[in-house]
């Protein structure tokens, strides 16, 4: 028998999130899995799959049955939270970040912001990189002085409409 696990609840950014989301993260922790292999499970990706997690993206009736089977949630507490009625609060913590890790690539968008911008303009024109249409991915690469984080936005670029 699994043994019960449970993620802190009582701390942020737990505290912001409804409780059938804690419950996704209490399964995922009872299970030993990764939000990679949640995500190859149903055919997603990991950091689309967390984000959904923790309610900020959403998941069609398919992926919660999926899920619930995975996961051994019962699938109509699953679709009757997060089913067809229900849709994404984007957006979750304080502003600015009080989270290290979060703070960090807040800080990196402060610091770098206006270069990263004044390339993509140049590169591009005037315009956006969209993060509705983003592809994120995070991967790890071993470095003698340390193992490097490595970020990447793919996202596409959406020019600025003249009329």
């Amino acid at each position: 028998m699994a043994e019960a696990a449970s993620v802190p609840s009582n701390n942020r950014p737990y505290t912001d999130l409804p409780p059938i989301n804690v419950a996704l993260f209490e399964a995922k922790a009872r299970k030993g899995l990764t939000f990679d292999a949640i995500a190859k499970a149903i055919g997603k990706d990991e950091i689309w799959l967390a984000a959904a997690f923790y309610g900020q993206a959403k998941f069609t009736p398919e992926e919660l049955a999926q899920l619930a089977q995975l996961l051994d949630i019962p699938s109509a507490s699953l679709q009757s939270e997060l089913g067809a009625h229900w849709w994404p609060n984007r957006g979750l913590g304080p502003m600015p970040p009080t989270d290290p890790v979060i703070y960090r690539l807040y800080e990196s968008v402060l610091v770098y912001g206006h270069a990263i911008k004044a390339v993509i303009h140049e590169k591009f024109g005037d315009g956006i990189m969209s993060m509705i249409d983003c592809k994120v991915n995070v991967t790890k690469k071993p470095d003698p002085k340390g193992d490097r984080v490595v970020l990447t936005f793919d996202g596409k670029f959406l020019p600025y409409a003249k009329w």
